[in-house]
C-alpha cells in the first residue's frame, strides 16, 4: 500500500511565506467578522487535541486581527466545588454564542471524554452519560441555529515530548507545562484509547470531529483557519472609510498637553 499523502514528508513553509499567507487568511477573518454581525450568526468553535499541539497557538492568530467582542475565546478554570454539584454541561451553557459572535473554546465540554476520564476525575457513570448525552445536547446547539464547528489537534508522541522539553527549558514557557502534561505524556497510550472512543462517540453528520494534523505548527495553523473560514459561507461587506469631522473650537483655559503627575521612563 503507498503512503497517503498525509503521511508524506513535505518542506517547513518559511517564515516569510507563512506570514504571508497568514495576513491574507486574516483579512478574510475580518470579512467574516463583519458577515457574522451583518446576519446576527452564532458560531461556536471547539478545539480539543493532544497537549501541546498547537491549539493557543491557533487561537492567538485567529483572533490577532478581529474584535474581542465578536470572537470571544472561552478557557475555563477546573470547576469549583459548586459547579461539580451542578449539571456536568450547565457551566458551558452561559458562554455560548449570542447573535453576531463566534466562540472558541479553548478546551471544552469534552474534558469529560479526555482528561477528566483518564485521570479519575469523574466516575464510570458519569463519563458513559456523557458519551450518551453529548451528541443529543449538540444537536440541540445545531437545531437551534448555532454553527458548531469541531477541531481536534493531533500530533506525534516525538513531537509533543519535543515540545514538552522546549517548555522546560525555556522561562517564558514554563507556565504552559503543568503538572496534567507531564502525566499526559506518561499516559499517551490511555489518552489514544479515550480520544478514540471520543470521537467513534460523538462524531456526527451534524457535529463532526475534523483532524488537524499539528506536528508543523505552521502549516497546521495555517490549514485551520481556511478550513474555520470554508465552513461559515460568507460575503465580503463594501465598507467605506469615514470621513474625520473638524475638531470642536478649543474652550478657555485647556492646556497644550494634559499635566500628568508621573511618566512613565523612556527607557527604549
Amino acid at each position: 500500500m503507498g503512503k497517503s499523502k498525509e503521511s508524506e514528508p513535505t518542506r517547513r513553509l518559511s517564515k516569510s511565506k507563512f506570514n504571508k499567507e497568514l495576513d491574507k487568511l486574516q483579512t478574510e477573518l475580518c470579512h467574516l467578522q463583519a458577515w457574522v454581525q451583518e446576519k446576527g450568526l452564532r458560531v461556536a468553535v471547539v478545539f480539543e487535541g493532544r497537549d501541546a499541539a498547537g491549539k493557543g497557538g491557533v487561537i492567538k492568530r485567529i483572533t490577532e486581527r478581529v474584535s474581542p467582542r465578536v470572537f470571544r475565546v472561552v478557557a475555563l478554570p477546573a470547576p469549583t466545588e459548586r459547579q461539580k454539584s451542578q449539571l456536568y454541561l450547565q457551566r458551558y451553557i452561559p458562554f455560548m454564542p449570542a447573535a453576531g459572535e463566534i466562540t472558541l473554546f479553548d478546551r471544552s465540554w469534552y474534558n469529560r471524554a479526555g482528561v477528566e476520564n483518564v485521570m479519575g476525575f469523574c466516575t464510570e457513570e458519569e463519563y458513559e452519560r456523557f458519551l450518551r448525552g453529548c451528541p443529543l445536547f449538540e444537536r440541540a446547539l445545531v437545531e437551534d441555529g448555532i454553527i458548531l464547528i469541531k477541531y481536534f489537534f493531533d500530533v506525534s508522541p516525538k513531537v509533543q515530548k519535543k515540545r514538552f522539553m522546549a517548555r522546560a527549558e525555556d522561562p517564558r514557557k514554563h507556565w504552559k507545562l503543568s503538572p496534567m502534561d507531564i502525566e499526559s505524556w506518561a499516559r499517551w497510550w490511555d489518552y489514544t484509547a479515550a480520544y478514540d472512543r471520543m470521537i467513534r462517540e460523538t462524531d456526527s453528520d451534524y457535529a463532526p470531529w475534523y483532524r488537524v494534523v499539528a506536528d508543523d505548527k505552521r502549516s497546521a495553523r495555517l490549514n485551520c483557519i481556511k478550513h474555520l473560514l470554508s465552513q461559515i459561507p460568507y460575503e465580503e461587506i463594501p465598507w467605506e472609510a469615514p470621513t474625520l469631522p473638524d475638531k470642536h473650537e478649543r474652550g478657555e483655559n485647556i492646556p497644550d498637553t494634559i499635566p500628568f503627575l508621573h511618566t512613565v521612563p523612556k527607557i527604549y
